[in-house]
Parts: structure tokens; sequence; C-alpha cells
């Protein structure tokens, strides 16, 4: 099995001063989107899905326009929405702004706790474990009984796109390879706004292990282009 990871473009957290609420791509964004469509042209996917939130599905598009894929709710997975922040509409950046500083000042364990007012790391977490590891059965992928990340496959080999966000793709990222998640995935794993990252499953004695083949790959965007 290989997992493709697409990570959203840039995206428009604040507009005129105000934070913005699930955001839209900026033009830098969808410049990136339209660069992520032509540096996957030419590979052949058996599934394509995208996270629910707007700056995913405008993400998205280009490649789907692609493929001749119009209705982007047929594709949409909702197990892949970013971690939910608080809700912010309207209020001043600064609101936000000191929200993440009181967060990043915290105590390690307390970042567990997440935003004040949002889903908390932990949450979140449980819920992408949950999520992937639904979809991955539907797919015939299912973990062994070890204290190992080995799986067993009882369906022939696929290939599928996962268009969505640095949290999700980050702990989705942890939890095919086995580690210990902790509550700063978005800092272990630093996956840049359009990057592709790859993950390759190896067949083992007992059944398949995955292996993290490219992270966060910027090669398709202009230095310039380049955001985090």
């Amino acid at each position: 099995m290989e997992i493709v990871l697409v990570r959203h473009g840039e995206p428009e957290w604040v507009r005129d001063g105000l934070n913005v609420d699930n955001p839209p791509l900026t033009e830098r964004g969808h410049r990136q989107a339209e660069a992520v469509a032509r540096s996957l042209t030419g590979e052949d996917f058996d599934e394509i899905w995208v996270s629910p939130l707007v700056r995913a599905h405008q993400t998205a598009q280009p490649l789907l326009r692609d493929r001749g894929i119009h209705d982007l709710d047929s594709v949409t997975q909702h197990w892949l929405e970013e971690i939910r922040n608080p809700l912010w509409h309207g209020t001043p950046r600064e609101k936000a702004d000191a929200a993440y500083a009181e967060e990043r000042s915290r105590e390690s364990h307390r970042r567990w706790d997440g935003l004040t007012g949002g889903e908390s790391v932990r949450e979140f977490v449980s819920r992408i474990h949950a999520g992937a590891g639904a979809f991955l059965a539907e797919r015939g992928a299912v973990p062994l009984e070890s204290s190992l990340p080995v799986w067993r496959f009882e369906a022939e080999h696929r290939k599928i796109l996962l268009v969505a966000h640095a949290g999700t793709n980050s702990v989705l990222i942890c939890h095919l390879l086995g580690l210990q998640p902790t509550p700063w995935e978005w800092e272990r794993f630093v996956i840049g706004h359009a990057s592709i990252s790859r993950l390759h499953s190896h067949e083992m004695g007992d059944g398949h292990t995955f292996g993290l083949a490219r992270l966060s790959d910027l090669e398709h965007l202009d230095a310039s282009e380049r955001t985090y």
C-alpha cells in the first residue's frame, strides 16, 4: 500500500486584522494548489480523499479537475478534519496570537489540553487514530495483535491520496509508523503548505509495516512560494 499525503495550501487565517474560521486559500495558496496538481500529473491513484474544510477542498480542486472529478462531497472524508480550534471568527488576530502563545508556554504534559475552548489534542489524536483505523480496515488493512506496528493486508495493493492538514497528516504518520504520540506533532513533523509526503508498506514474515519514504516534499514549489 502507498499513502500519499498532501497538506493544503496557504490559508487566509487573518483578513483585515480579524480572525477567519475555516479560511479559504490565499492567492499564493491557490498557486501552490495548482503546483501540486502539476507535480502529480501522470500518477495514478486508486482513491483520492479530501478533508471537509475549505482550505483542503480548494487545494484538491485542481488535481480533482485534472482527473474529471467535480463532486467534492463524493471524495470527502470527515475524519481528516484538522484539530478544531476555538471559534474566533471576526475577533482581532491578537486573540488567536495570545492563545497560541499561552499554549506554547505550558509544561509539556499540559499541551494535551490544546487551546482553551477548542478540541483537546488528546481528543484529536484519538479521533484520527479511530478514523484511520476504520478507513484502513475497510480496505483490508488490519493491525496484528502485536506490540509492533505490523499490519495484515487482506486486499490488493492500493495507492491512496489524502489531502488534509499538518496536524492530521503528522498524527496519521505517527499512527502508521507506530510512534508514541505527543501533543506537539505539528512541531515534531514540520510539514509545509502544499507539501507532499509519502508512506510505503513493506512486506515482512507475518504482515506489512509502513515506512516514511518522503516528508514534506516542496520541490514542486519555487522558493518564494514555500510557506509554513
